[in-house]
């Protein structure tokens, strides 16, 4: 009777530590099976993105990212509890590529755009107000006048340069001049490209009186810039 009851404890010994070893292969399964979706989550995240626009990525860039990063502490703190990870390794270090990659990109974007925002420098400013906003740039490009509007861009040109002519430095002189030759060698191409007799006749009469007042002015300030660096 004795044996017997010793047999008995001895299989029931064995049947605890056969489940107890279940148990814990069990749970170690469950651990890399839920390791293996953190991954491929993170995964799955970082594709998702390459669906979203450029402009949709920008504007909610802090909120992409703070998802990524949430999921990617995920993915490589699941690589512990995997067997063999270097499948999975691979995997995320291939996706943290292609995150990167998109993070420059936007950044990117966002540097053009900032520096865009950036205030015209005085040259500019003095160019937008003489020809119109962004109408000449540092290409000097002139093209846009032609026979229709050329009448228009020489009033704009020297209406503005006559009311603030007060106001104007020596450099600012410096470029009108340089603006006013320019405009001239435009228009005698847009002579030859059917500019009426009429606003031929209009242009003559406003360069007649604007000439002179330029070259009084231009020496005026010059003058006063050079007083000025005496005293």
């Amino acid at each position: 009777m004795l044996k017997k009851s010793k047999i008995m404890k001895t299989r029931k010994l064995f049947l605890g530590l056969a489940l107890l070893a279940l148990g814990f292969s069990s749970c170690k399964d469950e651990k890399e099976t839920q390791a293996k979706k953190s991954v491929e989550t993170y995964v799955v995240y970082v594709d998702s993105l390459g669906s979203v626009s450029e402009a949709d990525a920008k504007s909610n860039w802090q909120t992409i990212d703070a998802s990524y990063q949430l999921r990617m502490s995920e993915a490589e703190a699941a690589l512990a509890n995997m067997k063999d990870n270097a499948a999975e390794q691979e995997r995320i270090n291939a996706s943290k590529a292609k995150y990167e990659a998109l993070k420059a990109k936007i950044e990117a974007q966002s540097e053009v755009q900032a520096d865009a925002q950036v205030a015209p420098s005085s040259k500019q400013q003095l160019r937008n107000a003489l020809f119109g906003e962004g109408k000449v740039g540092n290409d000097m490009n002139f093209d846009w006048v032609n026979a229709s509007n050329i009448h228009g861009v020489y009033q704009l040109f020297i209406h503005t340069a006559e009311n603030n002519k007060d106001n104007y430095t020596r450099e600012d002189w410096d470029e009108i001049k340089l603006m006013y030759e320019a405009l001239d060698s435009r228009k005698n191409t847009v002579e030859k490209e059917g500019l009426s007799k009429e606003d031929n006749r209009k242009i003559a009469a406003l360069k007649f009186k604007f000439a002179p007042m330029m070259k009084v002015n231009r020496m005026g300030a010059k003058s006063e810039e050079m007083k000025k660096a005496k005293e």
